[in-house]
């Protein structure tokens, strides 16, 4: 998951967010007084992500008093500079909290997780989540916090064009923007700009079956693929969708829809929070995604942690540290705080009265996630960004052979 900002809602998170960061830290695995020292580097997602960290730590170190951590939190913009500098001098951090690691487990810089975790903190994860974090069938990351979409409605616009409930098939998705449309305003936004395209196109390519391949195969153009990407621009010729899609970006499109002006948008946990800060009126629903299948699916968003091979006698101090936060009275409160979903299934259950969040927590063990592992996702990301929106205009077999050409290309 290489970038300079985290990857979807997390960009949003942190935007604006101000570098936080103490000292430095050095190599030694032991403190003066002969603990274990363990060094930590963390990025921020809120402008209260280093306090929240602290107040684990000095937990963490009252319950283990012969373990140090020396915590470091830097910018997402600064984060992997930071962290090249360190290895590069030898002195990567035990822990580390970032987005990308198949190169470091390529390397043989990483511990696997089941080195600095224990079996019950592991077997906690959801399946999907956990099964993101492996390379070669080892997984190496602890998946942090996760992030999923649903699809936000506007109740009001759907009472004013007789919509009786929220569409669960594509089928009913398209019925409902359509009614909606007819009263003047955009039934469903489809956001296929460069800001996001290959998260929309993801979300409807899931929705049947499909999706973008593993870490050894990019499959943009499979026959589950062309179908979902046939409907969606079905919806855009059918004019139940904004104008000009292929020129739409996701955030300004989501402000639209919190000023009530679209029917149906799929969007993000922290769109909740957008909304009641920018139009606490409106009226509207979250509900799962509606599939081609019928099988739940949604787009899946994670960070992690990773532990560095930098001292063996430090992993049963890592595993210390990792199980005390995963539990899930430490974990919960820490995800809630930030503003995000569980990926524990401890933390999804603890977190399932929240209304709001249910459907998000629901589709949790059915997320797909982007093949960051593959060496060509990264030019495949690109082309859909600078593809996508040719779906207007063009067969989409045909846009779909594009991207995937740039993707065997790389």
């Amino acid at each position: 998951m290489k970038r300079k900002l985290p990857l979807g809602l997390m960009a949003a998170v942190a935007a604006g967010t101000l570098a936080v960061s103490s000292c430095g830290f050095g190599g030694g695995g032991d403190s003066e007084d002969g603990a274990t020292t363990l060094n930590m580097l963390v990025p921020t997602y809120s402008d209260g992500t280093k306090a929240l960290w602290e107040g684990v730590i000095e937990e963490f170190e009252a319950a283990n008093e012969d373990i140090d951590i020396n915590l470091q939190v830097e910018s997402w913009e600064n984060l992997e500079s930071v962290l090249q500098t360190k290895i590069q001098a030898g002195e990567a951090p035990d822990i580390y909290n970032g987005g990308a690691f198949s190169a470091f487990a390529e390397e043989g810089l990483l511990y696997p997780a089941a080195d600095v975790a224990s079996e019950e903190t592991i077997a906690d994860f959801q399946e999907s989540f956990a099964e993101n974090e492996a390379l070669d069938g080892t997984q190496y990351g602890l998946p942090l916090i996760a992030s999923a979409r649903a699809l936000f409605y506007n109740q009001d616009l759907f009472d004013a064009a007789g919509v009786e409930a929220p569409p669960t098939s594509w089928d009913e998705l398209h019925e409902a923007a359509k009614k909606i449309s007819a009263t003047g305003t955009p039934g469903y936004g489809m956001p296929l700009g460069s800001e996001e395209a290959q998260g929309e196109s993801l979300i409807w390519f899931a929705g049947n079956g499909g999706g973008f391949g593993d870490e050894s195969e990019i499959t943009v153009n499979s026959p589950e693929n062309v179908e979902a990407a046939e409907f969606m621009k079905k919806m855009i010729t059918d004019g139940v969708t904004q104008p000009d899609p292929g020129a739409t970006q996701r955030t300004p499109m989501l402000n639209v829809f919190a000023q009530g002006q679209i029917g149906m948008v799929y969007a993000l946990p922290q769109t909740v929070g957008q909304i009641e800060e920018a139009n606490p009126d409106l009226n509207y629903g979250v509900t799962s995604v509606p599939t081609n299948t019928g099988e739940p699916s949604t787009l899946g968003v994670a960070d992690r942690l990773m532990a560095f091979k930098n001292d063996d006698t430090k992993a049963e101090a890592i595993t210390a540290f990792m199980d005390f936060f995963f539990a899930e009275d430490q974990y919960v409160n820490w995800v809630q705080t930030e503003g995000f979903l569980p990926t524990t299934k401890s933390g999804s259950e603890a977190m399932a009265s929240d209304e709001t969040l249910k459907p998000f927590l629901e589709m949790l063990p059915s997320a797909k996630f982007y093949p960051t592992t593959n060496p060509a996702w990264n030019a495949t990301d690109g082309a859909f960004k600078s593809l996508m929106g040719q779906l207007e205009d063009q067969d989409a077999a045909t846009v779909l052979e594009q991207i995937q050409s740039k993707a065997d290309a790389s």
